[in-house]
């Protein structure tokens, strides 16, 4: 009961202060979890977020299921996983609430001038980090290289992902040809969430009037097969919603996606904001609940099974390029929003001193997201 409450308690902290999307998410995940309260190993923790690339869902919180399953069991899980979503799904809701009612959202845009530069510095800590331990030999360092350079041409994360790490098992295996006998475990592994992705993806909810069980049917397939980051999530809600079912128009998915990234959390909280405009209190619970549901079925079916696989000597050099790449990923992700955040002396100088903060002072994340809003609101006010 005493693990339960302190991952409730952590996981909410982090769902408050989670600005920055999924790579920002890790980051304060890694220094709280390995680093702070060393739960596991950067090697464990770094294994459970390669593996999480790998299955349909928000890959950051899937990671919050992960850490709860390990310190708190079963019941972690999904504590950890409801504690992460929860203030991103209240919050949003407000905000829905008052879009409806307002046709308008409250303006927060002094803060997030300055949340954003000192997201990028928690960022770059956690690649450091993670890179460090990630980078176990020069092969896995020209894959890691090529992910990045993949990335910034604007390849998606998951073929970029999955193409490093096919590469790595096949360069890393003809390295070391041991004549260990393949083990073929982690293919149908790999193999069974694009199936059930393919089923699904099939399958459509054919609509008449707009019901709530409607909206969760199709929010629950939406969050079975959207691999990738939530960012992806918007191609999925235009073809759905906008195109297939004319539910929205084009401009209250713009501003239900900005109120996605503007809240804290998970990215795919915008479900909330879209579940609301289209049917009320009810609409935003099914939305809620059908698109993240998924992630909690796909973890519980994957934590049971990574011990085994990592026993595979070819599922072991997959996953480590699969880490590798997942690093590329967010250094990419990184040097992109630095080229899209860092635009004048003000942001330079709240990205400086966040980076001061995490590498020379170790501040906690909470501290440094907190100062960059206050930094970002007296700079916006001058």
């Amino acid at each position: 009961m005493k693990n339960l409450k302190e991952i409730a308690l952590l996981f909410f902290k982090l769902g408050v202060i989670g600005f920055g999307g999924p790579a920002a998410h890790i980051a304060m995940m890694e220094e709280e979890v390995v680093r702070k309260r060393k739960w596991m190993e950067e090697q464990e923790f770094l294994d459970l977020m390669g593996a999480t690339n790998l299955i349909p869902g928000p890959n950051s919180t899937e990671m919050t299921m992960h850490c709860g399953l390990k310190r708190g069991g079963w019941a972690g899980l999904f504590v950890a996983g409801g504690c992460f979503i929860f203030p991103a799904v209240v919050l949003t809701g407000l905000l829905a609430w008052f879009y409806v009612e307002y046709s308008q959202v409250p303006n927060i845009a002094p803060f997030f001038y300055g949340i954003k530069p000192a997201v990028l510095a928690i960022i770059a800590g956690a690649v450091f980090k993670l890179g460090k331990k990630a980078l176990k030999n020069w092969q896995l360092g020209v894959i890691g290289a090529l992910v990045v350079v993949a990335a910034l041409l604007g390849v998606t994360e998951v073929v970029a992902i999955l193409g490093g790490g096919l590469l790595g098992l096949i360069w890393l295996s003809v390295m070391q040809t041991d004549g260990v006998q393949k083990n073929s475990l982690w293919l149908g592994l790999l193999l069974f969430p694009k199936k059930l992705g393919i089923l699904l993806g099939a399958s459509t909810v054919q609509m008449g009037d707009i019901s709530v069980s409607k909206l969760f049917l199709v929010f629950l397939k939406i969050g079975a097969i959207l691999f990738g980051s939530g960012y992806v999530l918007v191609a999925y809600l235009e073809g759905e919603l906008i195109h297939n079912l004319g539910w929205m128009t084009q401009q209250q998915l713009l501003d239900a996606i900005a109120m996605g990234q503007f809240t804290p959390g998970p990215v795919l909280s915008t479900a909330t904001f879209v579940g609301y405009l289209i049917a009320g209190f009810k609409g935003a619970i099914a939305a809620t609940i059908g698109i993240f549901l998924p992630s909690f079925l796909f973890v519980g079916l994957l934590n049971p099974l990574l011990p085994k696989l990592k026993s595979s000597p070819y599922f072991r050099r997959f996953l480590d390029a699969v880490n590798i790449s997942a690093m590329g990923i967010m250094l990419a992700v990184c040097l992109q929003l630095g080229q899209a955040i860092l635009l004048d002396w003000q942001s330079v100088v709240i990205a400086l001193l966040s980076l001061v903060a995490v590498f020379q002072f170790k501040l906690n994340s909470a501290y440094v997201v907190l100062g960059g809003a206050v930094l970002g609101y007296l700079f916006f006010l001058v």
